[in-house]
């Protein structure tokens, strides 16, 4: 005998926890300093969101700028900075509506749809930073775009993917809460 469907009561902290490290992935990329390395070692240059830091190819003392005396720096680190927020508060939103005994299917909704504009904001800071940033700041060496800048679109596809799930939960709140009779397949002997 199988029976299909979600089981609730052993699911239902499956999306705050992937919230969670979509928290985590956020934090890594504000404050990771890999947004840009340069490819060869040692490394010539490396910035973050906030500030661009150079050095001689022979070695030497790092010399930084910040990114926020540029318009685009601030408008990139704002707009992610929002979709940042957006996702902490998604994330408080969905441990009290999978807190509740009595699951509100219309409020996880609108946490779906707050994860929508959070992946909007982060997608807008993603994009804004390398277009503006390769063309407004000299690059020396060989440049990538590195692990930090990774982190950042691994949140934003994490928000446009828990926003789907968040909205399509509450298409199965009967299955869900367990209101809808079982489907049995037996075998014949």
């Amino acid at each position: 005998m199988v029976k299909y469907g979600l089981d609730y009561t052993r699911c239902r902290w499956i999306l705050p926890l992937l919230l969670g490290i979509g928290v985590i992935f956020g934090i890594i990329a504000l404050a990771g300093r890999g947004w840009l390395e340069s490819q060869t070692l040692p490394y010539v240059h490396q910035a973050s969101l906030w500030e661009s830091c150079r050095r001689p190819e022979q070695g030497g003392e790092w010399t930084c700028e910040s990114l926020m005396g540029y318009a685009w720096g601030r408008a990139a680190a704002a707009t992610y900075l929002v979709g940042f927020i957006l996702l902490v508060i998604c994330f408080a939103l969905a441990i009290i509506a999978f807190a509740i005994d009595t699951l509100r299917f219309n409020f996880i909704r609108g946490i779906g749809g707050l994860l929508f504009v959070a992946a909007v904001f982060s997608v807008m800071g993603l994009v804004i930073y390398p277009v503006k940033f390769s063309t407004e700041i000299e690059m020396t060496g060989i440049n990538m775009f590195s692990w930090a800048y990774g982190f950042g679109w691994t949140t934003a596809i994490m928000e446009i993917c828990l926003g789907f799930f968040f909205c399509c939960l509450p298409n199965y709140e009967d299955q869900i809460l367990g209101n809808v009779k079982p489907t049995y397949f037996y075998s014949s002997p």
